[in-house]
């Protein structure tokens, strides 16, 4: 029997030769094509690109001859390339969409394949799902044409996508202040295609960008996965204090999200990144628009939009759910707690390198330091949130699980009233001091995640221990 090949939050991603095959790739690609076919594509440019995994160059091949099969014409990245990259070159190229080889985030035993629509952005989830349905049982009934076929003739075209997206982001921000300004920034690009971007950007001024983990490793060492939080990024936050930086920029493995640490080597969570970037945008840049957040994102947004009058959409996981909102409404920023941020005048997809850029302005606009950023904005917002989250293994029936988490209607958490329930996507509790509790099913792993916000920094470990409890993990 075939295997099921499932679309979750971002895409497909499966481990390498498990279920992640030549030939279970070329079932999704061909999913893929029929599902642009019914779009009215025929005949149309479609980007193909991959991260540095084991074999990604291989299995994009793989996807480029399936969709030249299928009568598409298939610019085909010549090297491994950011997501944001491959974002911007569907509206550079006037593509239809495009196909990603990466896992993104996942441990060095997977791989992955996303899909992205005319925008660059995500999918939403109801062609997820039609995309799923037309993957065709047997890879007997993929229809192919070889690379060397697809060279030579014209179908496939192998190109440079990093010349366009830069030229195109040196018109979204002036470079040359930062890189007059002499700071020292450190990068760890976490073995991902991130490597030389911001090298190539900020190089020859008197800012001096040091890379780490620039090279391709696809067992990424110093780290679980190339996911940029703790403890993935300790290694970059000691290398911050040995060089002195005065701050840390750490792209993740396809470089769509950013983390940030401080001059002291202290890990900026993405929540509070993505205040700081809205805050930056709305005071510093003068800037106004809605903003998009997932529900399992900062309430620090919601407050920015009453100090500022913008509105705040929230959204389920995922920038399949952020993409189309952020199009919908033409939003200033959309993001999500994963570290992913997305911009107004970009692509709506996460770019991880436009995010570092837009923090070294913020820097450099203000004359302040990562830390002296932060006071800023817990001065406006009238004092400091508190995050942090727990992933757990998970197995068995989900459905019974949630029941389980419905039933427990717990009154309070972490010794704060529970005053409302969000159910979008997972199980939001909404707490009396504006901060919540989620809990909710990974898109992308068999794991479960608990996350919290609060304004008390000594209750966050008791809101995740009693979230455990709640969700049948303690």
């Amino acid at each position: 029997m075939a295997h099921k090949i499932a679309f979750g939050t971002d895409g497909w991603r499966g481990v390498i030769a498990e279920d992640y095959t030549f030939d279970n790739v070329r079932r999704a690609a061909q999913g893929y094509a029929s599902y642009m076919l019914e779009k009215g594509n025929a005949g149309k440019w479609v980007v193909v690109g991959h991260d540095k995994r084991f074999a990604s160059e291989h299995f994009a091949a793989a996807v480029a001859e399936v969709l030249a099969g299928n009568g598409f014409k298939v610019h085909l990245t010549q090297e491994a390339t950011p997501t944001p990259v491959i974002a911007f070159a569907v509206v550079n190229k006037q593509a239809c969409g495009a196909v990603n080889i990466t896992a993104s985030h996942n441990p060095p035993t997977d791989n992955g394949f996303k899909v992205r629509d005319e925008t660059g952005g995500a999918i939403d989830p109801d062609g997820l799902k039609r995309i799923e349905a037309l993957i065709p049982d047997d890879v007997s009934n993929v229809k192919r044409q070889t690379l060397e076929a697809g060279l030579a003739g014209g179908t496939i075209v192998k190109f440079d996508a990093a010349e366009p997206y830069i030229a195109h982001i040196q018109k979204l921000i002036d470079l040359q202040p930062i890189k007059d300004a002499g700071l020292t920034v450190l990068v760890d690009v976490m073995w991902g295609n991130g490597a030389g971007y911001f090298t190539r950007l900020l190089g020859g001024g008197k800012t001096r960008i040091i890379e780490i983990h620039n090279t391709r490793n696809p067992l990424f060492p110093e780290m679980k996965r190339p996911e940029p939080i703790r403890p993935n990024i300790d290694a970059g936050l000691k290398a911050t204090l040995e060089h002195k930086a005065d701050i840390l920029l750490i792209t993740d493995g396809d470089a769509d999200r950013c983390g940030i640490g401080d001059e002291n080597g202290e890990f900026i969570n993405q929540l509070r990144v993505y205040a700081l970037l809205a805050y930056y945008l709305l005071e510093v840049r003068g800037e106004r628009g809605d903003i998009v957040k997932t529900l399992s994102t900062t309430k620090m947004l919601n407050r920015l939009g009453e100090l500022y009058g913008v509105p705040v959409h929230e959204t389920g996981v995922g920038f399949k759910y952020v993409a189309p909102k952020m199009t919908e409404t033409n939003a200033l920023i959309g993001g999500e707690e994963s570290g992913g941020y997305a911009f107004r005048g970009n692509v709506p997809e996460r770019d991880g390198i436009l995010a570092g850029l837009y923090m070294l302005d913020f820097m450099v606009r203000t004359g302040k330091k990562p830390t002296q950023l932060l006071a800023m904005l817990f001065d406006k917002l009238g004092g400091e949130y508190f995050y942090d989250r727990i992933d757990s293994a998970f197995s068995g029936d989900r459905s019974a699980r949630e029941k389980m988490i419905l039933d427990a209607n717990p009154k309070t958490l972490g010794g704060l009233k529970v005053t409302g329930l969000l159910s979008i996507d997972g199980f939001q509790f909404a707490l009396e001091d504006g901060g919540w509790m989620l809990i909710r099913f990974s898109g992308t792993e068999p794991i479960m995640r608990v996350y919290c916000e609060t304004r008390h920094k000594d209750k966050v470990q008791a809101i995740l221990q009693d979230g455990l409890k709640v969700a049948g993990l303690k």
